[in-house]
């Protein structure tokens, strides 16, 4: 699954919205998203550790066994590296997260198995979320980063214990949770019979993911710190690579008819459960030659008295608290989606949605948090101030242009991605629908979540935890008041709609309350931004969306023609928008082509 989990976030999922790969988090529905955010935390916090630590201090590979070969936490160039290789990790987890989610939709559709099939795989990554994930990602990382700074043994005891613990932890989460299946699926299935009885089969199957995201995780951090970024960003390939290869071997099996109920077979089940699950075996085995060679060598071992993990158990209380209600107001989402088999569409449209946000935005966050921490550690509320005006000026430029892009083209789309297989063309027009309804609320999504940055970057989860109770209330009630006026078969349109409107009302409230902290926000340079790119973005929209009808016209409305339209009308609406954003002389084009070179390592 996904999220994905890149940067620093209540994780593993919702970085104000959820803590795993769930359609209300940040998710990556189409792939394991924790190495990469883990990644980018991890390389933020060595590059506060580098900033902040007295000169000629030893670092982890100078003192012991685990360290580093060079000796030293990465300096400033092999930061910029490391960005590098996190950005083309994240650019081939994304692509072939994408195209995993495309198998899936053509080996399983939209209808009962896939609602078994999508809901039974969300629910390891929420039980990962609940126990450790948001703690892990946002709280255990920069102690190991300390602990690899500051401990004689550059941290290897700690980091032993981590793993230990997580194994331990997990382990016994795992054994409850195959008990407990039926119980699980209750929860977050709204169906009975033959459809519940094939999501706990699937989730039995699914469970022992938990363990191996943990320890992955665990592992991607304690590489980053010792310097090495390759291996974590790239292993969630392995994975997507696996569960593709499944969706073409389930293809095969069921000989081209589409998979239903009845007709699926315990082969079938078991080649489709178990790749899914090993894929994620994949991506965590697959750590360990990167982690051996740099000399860090695991033994059992617990000590729960180690300053770190005393550390971190007082800080995980409001991130725990964080991460439960996301995940609450998620299984509202799953429950009434998969009460009306609308889950599926929901995932698909979200998969699509959030690529802007998860390519651009996150990078922009990865980019300011550290110096923004930095920045607020010296009480520089001056500064803070004018790093996150250029964060929402940088998101706004490529976020709002990629939500009207969205609403004018989501339809044709939705259905020149997924109308194959088992997915039929109106099926994939109900993506679009559900995908468009989405759009609406990108820019008030991201902006929510590049607000939250304002707040962690002054240590402060408490008020984040507490604006995210009212957003998941909200969340909540607008999905039962608009289920109920929309009719089912729009199910998935009234959940993303109450999205929306969550998120526009938390982000509202961030807005409100980062500003009376610090003294304002450069509002009206932000306004002026956001006009002059909602102006040429409605240009760009308009040229897509005729582009698209002008192709469509002659040629009709197949699937070759679609596709061919919406490419053209991608390039053609780019292309308006860069002409218009630069005649505007919207000056942000350039800061954000830096931040290409930088996230690129050029």
């Amino acid at each position: 699954m996904t999220a994905e989990r890149g940067e620093l976030r209540p994780r593993r999922g919702h970085e104000g919205g959820g803590a795993v790969r769930s359609p209300d988090a940040d998710v990556d529905l189409a792939g394991p998203g924790t190495a990469e955010a883990s990644a980018e935390v991890a390389a933020a916090a060595v590059e506060a550790a580098q900033t902040g630590r007295p000169a000629g201090a030893r670092t982890a590979g100078a003192r012991g066994s685990g360290g580093s070969p060079d000796g030293d936490v990465p300096g400033p160039a092999s930061i910029g590296r490391a960005s590098g290789i996190m950005a083309l990790g994240t650019i081939a987890s994304r692509a072939t997260g994408f195209l995993r989610t495309i198998a899936i939709a053509y080996a399983v559709g939209v209808a009962a198995v896939a609602n078994a099939y999508n809901v039974a795989n969300v629910a390891p990554n929420i039980i990962y979320d609940l126990l450790l994930g948001g703690i892990l990602t946002s709280i255990v990382v920069p102690v190991l980063v300390r602990a690899a700074r500051d401990d004689a043994d550059g941290g290897v005891d700690f980091a032993r214990s981590l793993l230990t613990l997580i194994t331990i932890t997990l382990g016994i989460a795992v054994i409850i949770g195959m008990v407990a299946a039926p119980l699980i699926i209750n929860l977050y299935l709204d169906q009975g019979g033959a459809e519940h009885d094939l999501a706990v089969t699937f989730l039995r199957w699914f469970l022992p993911q938990v363990i191996f995201y943990g320890i992955g995780a665990a592992i991607g951090a304690i590489l980053n710190i010792r310097g090495r970024f390759g291996a974590p960003m790239f292993t969630p390939v392995l994975n997507n690579v696996i569960v593709i290869g499944t969706a073409v071997a389930f293809v095969l099996m069921s000989g081209g008819e589409h998979p239903t109920l009845a007709g699926i077979t315990t082969a079938q089940t078991t080649v489709l459960a178990a790749g899914t699950t090993l894929g994620v075996v994949v991506m965590t085995v697959a750590l360990l030659p990167s982690l051996r060679s740099t000399g860090f060598r695991y033994r059992p071992r617990l000590n729960l008295r180690h300053p770190g993990s005393l550390q971190a158990g007082r800080l995980a209380g409001w991130m725990f608290l964080f991460v439960l209600v996301t995940q609450l107001a998620y299984l509202f989402v799953v429950r009434l989606a998969s009460g009306a088999t609308a889950f599926p569409t929901y995932s698909y449209a979200f998969q699509l949605f959030q690529l802007p946000y998860a390519i651009v935005a996150v990078s922009v966050i990865t980019a300011l948090l550290p110096r923004m921490s930095r920045h607020s550690a010296d009480d520089r509320k001056d500064l803070v101030r004018a790093d996150l005006s250029h964060g929402m000026r940088l998101n706004l430029l490529v976020i709002v242009p990629a939500a009207l892009g969205l609403i004018a083209i989501g339809r044709p789309l939705a259905y020149a991605v997924y109308a194959h297989g088992a997915v039929s063309g109106p099926e994939a027009y109900g993506i679009g629908n559900a995908l468009v309804a989405f759009a609406v609320g990108l820019i008030p999504f991201s902006m929510f979540q590049l607000l939250l940055r304002g707040f962690y970057a002054g240590q402060n989860s408490r008020t984040p935890t507490l604006v995210m109770i009212g957003v998941g209330a909200l969340n909540v009630a607008m999905m039962y008041a608009l289920s109920a006026v929309l009719s089912t078969s729009s199910r998935a349109v009234a959940l993303a709609l109450a999205f929306d409107i969550a998120y526009a009302a938390g982000a509202i409230t961030l807005t409100v309350l980062l500003r009376r902290h610090l003294h304002g926000l450069d509002g009206w340079r932000v306004l002026r931004l956001f006009v002059r790119v909602a102006i040429a973005g409605a240009l760009a929209a308009a040229t897509a969306y005729g582009t698209v009808a002008l192709i469509r016209w002659p040629g009709g409305s197949g699937l070759a023609v679609t596709a061919v339209a919406v490419i053209v009308a991608a390039v053609f609406g780019t292309g308006v928008f860069l002409l218009a954003a630069t005649r505007m002389r919207v000056t942000e084009l350039t800061d954000l082509l830096q931040l290409v070179r930088e996230r690129t390592g050029r």
